[in-house]
């Protein structure tokens, strides 16, 4: 059991009582074997209107994480260049732009749904696909639904998957969930994961972290990452 399995940005908004009802989860966290990295959703639209908090622009990019979103890009480069140098195979995901992906009638709720612009779910510039990249564009919010990712994760042989991206409560759930529900060791990376809420990104994390993942702070995945490019390099 790790004496620090609940040092995490939750520390703040879990009252004790709680902790006690999830003591039962606590257990030693760690990176498996054949690991992938999984990015989730780092395309423009979710920095629109720069570093502010969403809160200010909920009006005119309702998208935006803000300040969040940009909060989690140095770490998120961090992340990228240790499991490059590891060697990882590297899968992103954006949405799926074609009008023939989007029929009119086929939703699940009826929360507005602005105009798509392709450029919104281009890859943010920091984070740009490299050739041997995979970027896998999807039509709902868990990246295996209806995709050929899980296929591609079988053929390379990949057993856990390091997964960033946003938002916490969204898309990166849900993969999380199905990730875990396929058999698939899956890590979290706090600083690299982010919300429009602060407080969705929290209780999500916590949730999961007692019940699906690995949350994991990105010294200590960058430190294994970095343990792995040495022993490939030797």
């Amino acid at each position: 059991m790790s004496d620090d399995f609940e040092d995490h940005c939750w520390k703040d908004i879990v009252t004790p009582d709680v902790l006690e009802v999830y003591s039962c989860y606590r257990r030693k966290v760690f990176i498996g074997a054949s690991p992938a990295l999984l990015a989730i959703d780092l395309y423009d639209v979710v920095y629109r209107g720069g570093a502010r908090p969403p809160a200010e622009l909920a009006k005119t990019h309702p998208n935006s994480c803000g300040e969040y979103a940009f909060a989690a890009i140095e770490p998120t480069k961090r992340l990228f260049a240790a499991g490059r140098a590891a060697g990882l195979p590297i899968f992103y995901s954006t949405g799926d732009t074609r009008a023939e992906s989007r029929p009119g009638l086929v939703t699940a709720t009826k929360r507005a749904k602005p105009p798509v612009d392709p450029a919104d779910y281009a890859i943010r510039p920091e984070f740009k696909p490299q050739p041997q990249d995979v970027v896998i564009t999807k039509q709902r919010a868990s990246v295996f639904f209806g995709t050929p990712l899980i296929a591609h994760l079988t053929q390379l042989g990949v057993q856990t998957l390091i997964i960033c991206g946003e938002s916490t409560s969204g898309c990166v759930r849900a993969t999380a969930v199905d990730a875990y529900s396929l058999g698939f060791h899956v890590v979290l990376v706090e600083e690299c994961c982010f919300d429009r809420s602060i407080l969705s990104h929290k209780v999500n994390l916590f949730d999961m972290h007692h019940k699906y993942v690995d949350v994991m702070h990105v010294d200590e995945v960058v430190a294994h990452l970095d343990g792995l490019a040495v022993r490939k390099a030797s």
